[in-house]
């Protein structure tokens, strides 16, 4: 038996948000994660091209991507909240805090791009995009710790 196989009396990190046995909240995280960096990809289009077409559609990246962020962390929050023992592992308390971050970051990145053209983008959205992508690698590596190294989240 390998040293990564799951022992009988090893406590079990179950997902609380489930659909047929399926955790919720890695199905829906690739979208948001996906959303800002697109939106960044944009932005910078936008900040060398002045193109509108990409202050538009970073608006509509960071919206869809902020819609499908507050998703997964309310599915990220109830299994959080409903298995003491994902809150006792490390890596949970700063997952969930950069990607609160990231959610704040984005939200107030959605109310700037509003505004019209070239404000929306340069010099505070483009700033706000770039900081979201930096912490999004950060809080990755977090939440893959939870899964791979602690089997949070595993359904057995």
């Amino acid at each position: 038996m390998s040293n990564q196989s799951i022992m009988p009396n090893e406590p079990i990190l179950r997902p609380t948000a489930q659909v047929a046995r399926h955790p919720i909240h890695p199905m829906l995280i690739p979208i948001p994660i996906v959303c800002f960096i697109g939106a960044l990809v944009t932005d910078m289009a936008y900040a060398l091209t002045a193109e509108m077409m990409y202050a538009d559609f970073s608006a509509w990246l960071l919206l869809v991507g902020f819609v499908f962020g507050v998703l997964a962390a309310i599915a990220g929050l109830i299994d959080f909240l409903g298995n003491r023992l994902i809150r006792q592992q490390a890596p949970a308390w700063p997952h969930l805090i950069g990607n609160l971050a990231v959610l704040v970051l984005a939200f107030f990145n959605n109310l700037i791009h509003t505004r019209d053209a070239w404000t929306s983008v340069v010099p505070v959205g483009l700033v706000l995009s770039i900081i979201t992508v930096i912490i999004l690698p950060v809080t990755g590596w977090l939440g893959w710790e939870l899964v791979y190294r602690h089997g949070a989240g595993a359904v057995r």
